[in-house]
């Protein structure tokens, strides 16, 4: 099958022929209809994360946001059929460990990183296996294409885990979403859902008007404010309850914390970069003062997606709108390249995989 391998960090992908994977007595094989491409797709192929042991290996299969249908199943698999249509998480769980059994398998103790780990190949390829596939696999309603599911990828549910599970956020509360890529604009989107007032920030012209598109009450084009935290505040009246970091950048994370309300809570979604290299300097003093909180989080466990798809069944929200861009395969790097200039908006979907 043809897959896009990792050979070089920065370097055009590989496109190659590999082997089809077999599905282990736990697991499943799917082949991949979507798969959507995301900045930590962007972060893998510049061989960022050394800085904290994270780096991925070169020969890995990137690609971590699929959908598709099972075509074969492992002897022990028995909630999954052939033909079946699912979502794959890209933190997958073992479904046994104290995290996965309290109901939070996005940290489990043994789980795999899709498309991250050699032992975990991604889904740039016409199949991918998904290991513990009871546990892991999300079955697709029949009215949600798997290109909608690839856009809630890890972005969406990265940014919905964060909203509706890590902050207490309330009807009328203001949030702040600083950086308006694919994770900002589902943060963005999943916000106006739950009922926030939101201040999209960014400092480009069609991501923000994007923003407002999917329910941004206001925007904040940062390259022509010389104080961000200044005009959250003035937008909000007191500030962000909740505001979130969808970047990465030293400049985003400290806007995000220096724009929040006495109490207020920011969230760490966006990876840094090779100039922050995971460490970002922060006002500490003044947030231990005004009972500041800080939060990381990351995808979202597989047990609770379930709400998620309820909210599309209902209407209430559309990652489809999302989508900008349909691409092949052979396209792949390209896209990841165009990332580089921050010239890509909105979530872009691998949907040709053949030759």
């Amino acid at each position: 099958m043809r897959a896009a391998v990792l050979e070089s960090y920065g370097e055009p992908l590989s496109i190659e022929s590999v082997p089809e994977p077999d599905p282990e007595p736990h697991g499943a094989v799917v082949e991949v209809e979507a798969c959507g491409i995301c900045r930590s797709d962007w972060h893998a192929w510049q061989g960022h994360g050394e800085w904290a042991d994270d780096q991925v290996a070169l020969g890995q299969v990137l690609g971590h946001e699929p959908a598709g249908r099972v075509v074969a199943v492992g002897d022990d698999v028995t909630r999954l059929s052939v033909g079946d249509r699912v979502a794959v998480p890209f933190n997958l769980g073992d479904g046994a460990c104290p995290h996965c059994l309290n109901g939070h398998g996005n940290v489990c103790d043994d789980g795999y990183a899709l498309g991250f780990e050699l032992d975990a190949p991604g889904a740039f390829a016409e199949a991918v296996h998904v290991p513990h596939a009871d546990y892991n696999a999300i079955g697709l309603p029949s009215n949600v294409e798997p290109e909608e599911m690839a856009a809630l990828g890890c972005r969406y549910v990265t940014a919905f885990h964060a909203l509706s599970h890590r902050v207490d956020l309330a009807a009328g509360d203001w949030v702040a979403v600083h950086g308006c890529g694919g994770l900002g604009l589902a943060a963005v989107q999943l916000a106006a859902a739950l009922g926030a007032g939101v201040v999209a920030v960014d400092v480009r012209e069609e991501p923000l008007e994007l923003a407002s598109d999917l329910g941004a009450t206001t925007t904040v084009d940062a390259s022509t404010v010389d104080d961000v935290p200044g005009e959250v505040e003035a937008l909000t009246g007191d500030g962000a309850h909740v505001s979130v970091d969808a970047l990465g950048r030293a400049e985003t994370c400290r806007n995000s914390v220096d724009c929040l309300r006495t109490r207020g809570t920011h969230v760490q979604l966006g990876l840094t970069t090779e100039a922050e290299r995971g460490e970002v300097s922060l006002p500490i003093d003044a947030m231990a003062r005004w009972d500041v909180s800080f939060l990381g989080s990351r995808g979202m466990p597989p047990t609770r997606y379930d709400e998620l798809l309820r909210m599309i069944a209902a209407d209430r929200i559309d990652p489809g709108a999302l989508v900008t861009r349909r691409v092949a395969l052979s396209e792949v790097s390209d896209r990841l390249a165009a990332m580089t200039d921050y010239g890509t908006r909105g979530v872009e979907v691998v949907t040709e995989f053949g030759g």
